[in-house]
């Protein structure tokens, strides 16, 4: 039978021309600071993004936790969204590797305002964790790919930088952002310390992200890179994988935001439920009280489609490259055919 794939954006497989592209790619020692392949592409992401430099990473996690290393001294406070990307997923990573103590903020959306920030900063008291960072996280994954407003970016960042404050983007899906939109990626980064990317969702990479910010921070980034033991070598064969999606699929993003609509607004049954329209390419589905979301992928799974559980009664899907829009129309069409 074959599988519709709707996990993750992560999925996706290099083509034939993004292997020809990483044959032939001219490699260096990126520890040495000299692959010209990953020169290129620190480049090319630095300008896009607006900031003087970036460093290519193996995974969203690490550019994250180097940004929380970076920006902290063990102890400190940092503000999340509460179903941030930080908190939820790298593995307790902020606590385990640098020593911080998170502040949960919840807000619909994933999208902060300042006066959320503000309420829960602590004092300037020496029994309590120093204010040091704010995290945002755009898209916002658990908020099922939700675009977080430029505007209240910029209000956070206009905040932090009043109250001496760093501000770290988790942009892992900031080209969805800036398709959704229109909104140039420069615009969003133009406030924060520092952003990550994303090379292997949407873009269809298979490995690498990259942080960026100012050259100072940036070189300490790489220092913070090799204590996690990301210094990598002949790594311009990524790179170039990651050039080469820059390229070929970043405007192609549209067209799974497109998809990711066309299941949202073609879903007809009884006991499922769109839980937000999607912004982007995540949809977000909650089942009825009774229906185990383990379960009900399960069954899923039998009919020839994949999903993942985003909770205890709800199922998130997520479009990529390397499903088509007729893929998108069968994964409807069973939907609505289950007997449930």
């Amino acid at each position: 039978m074959e599988r519709l794939d709707f996990r993750s954006d992560t999925i996706t497989r290099p083509d034939e021309a993004m292997r020809h592209v990483i044959a032939q790619a001219e490699v260096g020692d990126d520890v040495f600071g000299d692959d010209p392949t990953v020169l290129h592409l620190q480049e090319r992401v630095a300008g896009m993004l607006g900031t003087e430099d970036a460093l290519f990473v193996p995974s969203g996690t690490m550019g994250n936790q180097i940004a929380l290393a970076l920006h902290t001294q063990p102890g400190d406070q940092i503000i999340l969204e509460a179903d941030s990307h930080i908190y939820h997923y790298e593995a307790g990573a902020a606590a385990a590797l640098s020593g911080l103590w998170p502040t949960l903020v919840s807000a619909p959306g994933g999208a902060l305002h300042w006066a959320q920030v503000e309420e829960v900063l602590n004092p300037d008291d020496v029994h309590k964790p120093r204010p040091a960072l704010v995290c945002l996280e755009n898209t916002h994954n658990r908020a099922g790919g939700a675009v977080v407003p430029l505007e209240l970016i910029d209000e956070v960042a206009e905040g932090c930088h009043r109250r001496g404050l760093k501000l770290h983007l988790d942009g892992a899906r900031l080209w969805n952002a800036a398709v959704a939109t229109g909104i140039p990626l420069e615009r969003w980064c133009r406030g924060v310390d520092t952003v990550s990317v994303c090379f292997s969702k949407g873009l269809g990479a298979p490995v690498g992200s990259c942080l960026a910010g100012t050259r100072e921070d940036m070189q300490e980034a790489r220092r913070l890179r090799k204590r996690l033991g990301g210094g990598m070598r002949q790594v311009g064969l990524l790179a170039a994988a990651c050039l080469y999606a820059l390229d070929h699929n970043l405007d192609r993003l549209a067209e799974d935001h497109e998809n990711a609509r066309l299941i949202a607004e073609g879903l007809d049954h009884p006991r499922l439920r769109v839980a937000v329209m999607p912004d982007t390419n995540i949809l977000l589905i909650d089942l009825d009280e009774d229906i185990a979301a383990d379960g009900f992928l399960h069954l899923l799974a039998e009919r020839g489609v994949l999903g993942v559980a985003f909770g205890e009664h709800r199922i998130r899907l997520t479009t990529h490259k390397d499903v088509s829009r007729e893929d998108c129309r069968r994964a409807v069409e069973i939907l609505n055919g289950l007997e449930i």
